[in-house]
């Protein structure tokens, strides 16, 4: 199996870690073993004292099952829409009845607005399963609720 993380170009990794590991109930990563924190191993292989601190810019899934995430800080700005996005599943799948997954769907939105995220738009089409909530991430980047 090929190991993999997804990688998350902002300007505020320690703000939009936090918000998806609250939105995908993951966790930040802990330092590697030795280390009590990052800033204490970044220190000892030699990362200059001015360029650390105590933020967080890696998540990972409790379980171990999920990519981890890394949250890299660049100079630009988002300026068009992503090419890849997370859809938050929400509903409880297709096994439950449509305003059932869409009270969820609702409630998770809700949730994720609670913590910095807008909502864009909805998509609920008459005579079509399916009800799915298009959002911002708090630096914009688009994301789903279904």
């Amino acid at each position: 199996m090929t190991r993999f993380q997804v990688t998350i170009d902002c300007a505020d990794p320690d703000r939009l870690a936090r918000f998806w590991a609250g939105a995908l109930g993951y966790k930040p990563e802990d330092p590697p073993a030795g280390f009590a924190t990052w800033k204490e191993y970044w220190r000892d292989v030699g990362v200059p004292e001015e360029e650390l601190d105590d933020r967080v810019d890696s998540i990972v899934d409790p379980e171990g099952t999920g990519p981890r995430i890394w949250f890299q800080q660049v100079p630009e700005s988002k300026t068009v829409k992503n090419r890849l996005h997370f859809d938050v599943r929400a509903s409880g799948g297709r096994g439950l009845p449509p305003e059932m997954r869409r009270e969820q769907v609702r409630a998770e939105v809700d949730r994720l607005v609670g913590a910095g995220a807008t909502v864009l738009r909805v998509l609920d089409e008459p005579g079509i399963d399916h009800y799915a909530v298009t959002m911002h991430d708090p630096e914009g980047n688009e994301f789903c609720v279904t």
